[in-house]
């Protein structure tokens, strides 16, 4: 039981990290005045974020990706953004 013990706090700790980095993500767009942070849904998965969503222009997907790869534990950005 040793070692379901040590894989439950490996899943809540990748949750918890998982968690922190979506809220870093979206206040960091919403402190951007370029990006609308309301409109981009952001989740992440063991450190693969996921963006989806509506901007205005390809610029907005642009630095929404760069935006979020640069916070601290993602490992890969999916950008699905879209132009609305």
């Amino acid at each position: 039981s040793g070692c379901a013990v040590q894989r439950n706090q490996e899943t809540m700790g990748a949750y918890v990290d998982d968690s922190v980095i979506t809220t870093t993500i979206k206040s960091k767009f919403f402190e951007d005045k370029t990006i609308d942070g309301s409109a981009i849904t952001v989740q992440t998965l063991k450190g693969v974020v996921i963006l989806s969503g509506f901007v205005t222009n390809a610029e907005q997907i642009r630095k929404a990706e760069v935006i979020a790869s640069k916070v601290k534990g993602v490992s890969e950005v999916r950008n699905k953004l879209t132009v609305h």
